[in-house]
Formats: C-alpha cells, structure tokens, sequence
C-alpha cells in the first residue's frame, strides 16, 4: 500500500510554485472540492499530488486509456524522491473553452541518484467539464 498523503495546511505555500497558498491553488482540486480549470491548472495539481504523495488524485486526473495499474504508481511513490521545483515553460490550448491542451514543464527532485529534472510536454482532454492526463514527451 502507498504512503498516505501528506498533508498540508491551506496556509502553506503550494507545492505548485504558483506562489499561491495550497488552500487557494492546488488543495481543493486535490480534495475534489472543484475541478481544475484548465491543462496547467491539472498538470499542477498532477505535481502537487506527487510531490504530497497523493495516489487517489493521481488516478483520478489520469486518462483511463493510459493509466498505469494502481500498484506501478504507487511504486513510484514510494521511490524516496523528495519535489523540489516546478517550472512551466509552456502551454498550448488547454483554456477554460478547450478540450485539448499541452502543458511544457520541468520538474525538478531530489532522490537516492541524487538531483534530477523531468523536462516533459504532457498532454491532457478534457471529457465532461474535467481534465485528464493523457502522456508526455520526456
């Protein structure tokens, strides 16, 4: 079984690096409190759950055609990596009126190897009002 979530008081600073508190970001899309309004939006929050070790967000905000098995993701959770950063670069589509999006981004963490970065163009839909991870380029 994974390590629960960790969890963090809403007048934290987001994981994110939005410069919002998580109470004002990335917490209530995490708590299903409201949906992500956009792909950077969900691809934030994508970040924030790992970095919070949040496996039931993770599932959820992935597209059922590419979702790993359960037991696979939360493997990768429990790998050791603490998130440092997340830096965006950039988006393509993925507004509050579309139903495609890519989101540009560099993820940065620190494990047993040592530091490392993810640069990755993800790709997320949006299907009945809520975003979804599809894949991503590295």
């Amino acid at each position: 079984m994974s390590t629960p979530p960790t969890a963090l008081p809403d007048s934290s600073r987001c994981p994110c690096g939005s410069g919002d508190t998580f109470g004002g970001c990335c917490g209530p899309v995490l708590r299903q409190e409201r949906r992500a309004g956009t792909a950077e939006a969900m691809m934030r929050s994508r970040y924030t759950a790992f970095a919070v070790r949040d496996l039931e967000h993770l599932l959820r905000s992935w597209h059922a055609s590419t979702r790993p098995p359960r037991e696979e993701l939360a493997e990768s959770l429990e790998e050791g990596l603490r998130w440092l950063r997340l830096d965006v670069l950039a988006t393509l589509e993925g507004g509050p009126f579309e139903n495609v999006g890519t989101v540009e981004f560099v993820a940065v963490s620190k494990g047993p190897q040592g530091r490392q970065e993810q640069h990755e163009v993800s790709r997320f839909v949006r299907e009945d009002g809520s975003w979804f991870y599809v894949d991503g380029e590295v």
